[in-house]
């Protein structure tokens, strides 16, 4: 069960109701003492996690093993006449 403070609610609610709709029970506390409880409806199932993509696959199948310079950008912007 997760714990979350008054003031992460307030300013963080998406994180608290992701975790609610995971499926976890969060105990709100206020000053140190357990206030409230939010919990998600018994007949909601948790919600799926996206699957984000491979992003280091993806540059290898681009450049291969080359490793880039951090300097690339600016180098290329040297090189040309504006």
């Amino acid at each position: 069960m997760r714990r979350a403070t008054v003031r992460q609610l307030r300013h963080d609610f998406g994180s608290v109701l992701a975790w609610v709709q995971e499926g976890e029970a969060v105990e709100i506390s206020k000053r140190g003492k357990i206030i409230a409880l939010l919990s998600p409806h018994f007949g909601v199932r948790p919600a799926k996690r996206k699957k984000r993509p491979d992003l280091i696959a993806r540059h290898k199948a681009i450049y291969g093993d080359k490793l880039l310079s951090g300097n690339i950008v600016v180098e290329d912007r040297d090189s040309r006449s504006y």
